[in-house]
């Protein structure tokens, strides 16, 4: 589903080249969670943003469903984003002056999806907000608000999610249902998820962890594997 090749991202920093991701080789089959994990500062958010096709890597390639996605222009971009990634953000990214059902509806309409109204209805049934989705962002809790974001990533009915820190931005009761969430459309829909995460616990229900240490791929302890 997912190969990287070669990947590595750098930039100026003043006067001089500043490496955020080391030449990475990286493959995710269809249907795999993985975890990205590793301190602050390490390259995580920036590989998931590579991935998304939101940045540009310095070298390598990045194959998504057999399409080298560093050849595409923006609007290509944007098409294999529409139809194949969906994203959940720390901060939710959520249109402030949209309602919750407006902001799952956006997605569907640029796509020009069938019955959009009914299915962003269905979609914030399933994430338990039925019943709040006249309220805008501001009227709604944390966990609420990063509830819509995932069935907002879920609109179109992408094969990849990609979540940055899904959690961490929420407090550990409201996390953990978060967790819960992603890990049953994860289960239901087969999807492939691929999330940055400082959370131990949700990373230990993954299928495969790449740990990251100053933009390098490092090994697992294997106390910390067999966890």
């Amino acid at each position: 589903m997912i190969e990287l090749r070669g990947v590595s991202k750098t930039v100026m920093s003043g006067d001089r080249p500043l490496t955020i991701l080391h030449p990475l080789d990286f493959t995710i089959a269809s249907g795999e969670f993985v975890a990205i994990v590793g301190p602050s500062g390490s390259g995580k958010s920036t590989l998931l943003g590579l991935l998304a096709g939101l940045d540009a890597p310095s070298t390598g390639s990045i194959i998504v469903d057999g399409v080298d996605i560093t050849t595409l222009t923006e609007d290509g971009l944007a098409r294999l984003r529409g139809e194949k990634i969906g994203f959940v953000f720390q901060f939710f990214h959520l249109v402030p002056s949209l309602t919750a059902f407006e902001n799952v509806l956006i997605p569907m309409e640029i796509a020009r999806r069938r019955n959009p109204t009914a299915r962003a209805r269905q979609l914030l049934g399933e994430v338990g907000l039925a019943d709040r989705g006249h309220h805008y962002p501001s009227q709604l809790s944390g966990g609420e608000q990063q509830r819509v974001a995932i069935a907002r990533a879920l609109a179109n009915d992408p094969p990849i999610v990609l979540a940055d820190e899904p959690t961490g931005n929420l407090d550990s009761t409201t996390g953990r249902a978060v967790m819960d969430l992603l890990l049953n459309v994860r289960r239901t829909r087969e999807t492939t998820l691929v999330l940055v995460t400082h959370d131990a616990e949700l990373a230990a229900h993954a299928d495969t962890r790449l740990v990251l240490r100053d933009g390098r791929p490092v090994p697992e302890s294997p106390a910390k594997a067999g966890a």
